[in-house]
């Protein structure tokens, strides 16, 4: 009996090492590198904010750490837009300039909750900060200066033109008759260097060792050195309408690949 019991303590201690070895190793990612891009959707952008790209190469059973790159266009929480009755076209009322804005992005990643090989969500949370290259590029409009007959209305000489809108200077909405093209004012792109910091939870989903989807929500916090024009009003100083603090809240829907 005594040797009955000894050899089944040596089954258990056998067993239960090996169970120890076993959920070790399921801790254990089967991957060293990820990498994803997404669809990012913020509170100072439109309707789609904008992309990011990001690698994350795995340290431990916890811990990653990653770079990446976003471009997004941020807006100015009062932006109006107006509809011109008579053409059909579209403005928003008082934008001077629209800002984009580069972000590469570094940081670290731990794993809070792992989920099972091939089905279940994860859950991790991450911590990233990185330079701010914004690009303040001029909005442009049309503009109607066409010399008419005083009484009749009758068109003498059609003068219509795209100039970067300034309230003070183009103070009649009827005669604005539409937005120019996206990139008319390109070439007078100004660049301003900034900073952000971000903190979110990603929420990932893969039913395949080497696929991952997922969504990532959290802030961000961006800053620069001098405030950025992107509204004007007539008789109000460009600094009193506008910032150099961004802060938001965004979502990324995100899909890649690991190895």
């Amino acid at each position: 009996m005594r040797h009955l019991y000894t050899f089944g303590f040596c089954v258990l201690a056998l067993l239960g090492t090996s169970l120890r070895g076993q959920a070790q190793s399921n801790d254990e990612p089967s991957y060293r590198k990820e990498f994803t891009y997404g669809i990012n959707f913020n509170t100072r952008g439109g309707l789609i904010g904008g992309a990011a790209v990001r690698s994350t190469r795995v340290l431990d059973e916890k811990w990653s750490r990653f770079w990446g790159i976003e471009g997004v266009e941020v807006k100015h929480p009062k932006e109006q837009r107006v509809l011109n009755g008579s053409t059909g076209g579209s403005f928003v009322y008082g934008k001077s300039n629209y800002l984009f804005v580069i972000r590469p992005s570094f940081g670290m990643q731990r794993v809070i909750f792992r989920k099972a090989p091939e089905s279940g969500v994860q859950i991790n949370a991450l911590l990233g900060a990185g330079p701010s290259v914004g690009l303040l590029m001029p909005y442009y409009i049309y503009y109607d200066y066409t010399l008419r007959e005083p009484g009749t209305g009758r068109t003498v000489q059609e003068d219509i033109r795209s100039e970067q809108y300034d309230p003070e200077k183009h103070s009649s909405g009827e005669l604005i008759l539409d937005r120019a093209p996206i990139f008319s004012g390109a070439a007078e792109t100004k660049v301003r260097l900034g900073g952000h910091l971000r903190g979110a939870l990603s929420f990932e989903y893969g039913r395949y060792r080497d696929a991952v989807a997922g969504i990532e929500t959290g802030f961000l916090f961006e800053v620069y050195p001098k405030n950025l024009t992107i509204l004007r009003a007539p008789n109000i100083n460009d600094n009193t309408l506008n910032t150099n603090f961004f802060p938001s809240v965004y979502l990324t829907l995100y899909i890649g690949h690991r190895s």
